[in-house]
């Protein structure tokens, strides 16, 4: 009778076990499916995704960490993700990777909803790099607040709320970088991407580029460039993680200056900018 009641014991110990792993596993595994599938062409604008979209969205990144926009081709799984994915967020601005790929990515999944993050954005020519103003950033969290509550309008006070929330935050970002940047004398900055015409533009800086629409500065045009550097007291040359930086080096080590890296893909938006602006500021 002892043996039988221990064994009983044993047996109703590991169902309950079992049960407990079930109920651990399975909630997670519903409400992942449960998520709203959304694409996304680069890094910052997953940021921009998961603060309106919170725990109601899963997002996709095509072009992951240290892959750069201009080369980068998606694995068989991102299409995979795109093919089941119920929202795109393109950046919209001309990025070769969208210019490359884009009429791919809507064969694949025709149903799917194509935001253009950069619907009500002035253009600067030559530059789509719309996300680097945290002024343009405000718009395209808006266009991907509109494309949510499109796709699933029974949350639109969830994503007003959170969208609301982000947007106060980037305008305290906005105003951190005008101080960051008030006190600076020398606006011009020398960058081997000229990536920053946006941030240029709402700061008063001037960017002064080594590479132009993707070719290398030729020898006469290096020698122009350390010209100008030393015209100008510039020390930093500012490049970025995605591309070769030994023109920047050999410039910066003419002008007895340094090179220093800034990323304009970091998917930590806010902190990226940050640290952006306080590089800028004391270059």
């Amino acid at each position: 009778m002892h043996k039988k009641a221990l064994l009983f014991g044993m047996i109703l110990t590991a169902v309950c076990f079992i049960i407990y792993l079930i109920y651990l596993i399975t909630p997670e595994t519903e409400k992942n499916e449960e998520k709203i599938g959304v694409v996304v062409s680069i890094l910052p604008q997953a940021e921009f995704v998961e603060r309106v979209g919170g725990d109601k969205v899963r997002v996709t990144v095509m072009v992951p960490p240290g892959a750069s926009p201009h080369t980068y081709e998606p694995r068989p799984s991102q299409l995979k993700e795109v093919s089941k994915a119920r929202m795109y967020a393109k950046v919209g601005s001309g990025i070769e990777f969208e210019l490359a790929w884009m009429d791919k990515i809507i064969s694949l999944n025709k149903k799917m909803l194509i935001v253009d993050c950069s619907k009500g954005i002035k253009f600067i020519e030559n530059d789509p790099h719309i996300w680097l103003s945290p002024r343009n950033a405000r718009i395209m969290v808006e266009n991907i607040y509109l494309g949510l509550i499109q796709i699933d309008p029974g949350n639109r006070e969830y994503y007003s709320r959170n969208k609301e929330k982000y947007l106060q935050e980037l305008d305290k970002l906005d105003n951190e970088i005008v101080q960051a940047l008030s006190e600076k004398k020398n606006r011009k900055i020398m960058v081997y991407h000229p990536a920053w015409a946006y941030f240029a533009r709402d700061y008063g800086l001037e960017q002064i580029p080594i590479e132009r629409e993707g070719k290398e500065a030729t020898p006469r045009g290096i020698l122009n460039l350390i010209q100008q550097a030393k015209e100008n007291n510039i020390t930093i040359v500012f490049a970025s993680p995605q591309f070769n930086t030994k023109t920047a080096e050999a410039i910066a080590e003419e002008i007895n200056g340094r090179v220093v890296l800034v990323d304009p893909l970091e998917r930590n938006y806010l902190e990226n900018m940050r640290k952006v602006a306080k590089a800028f500021a004391e270059a």
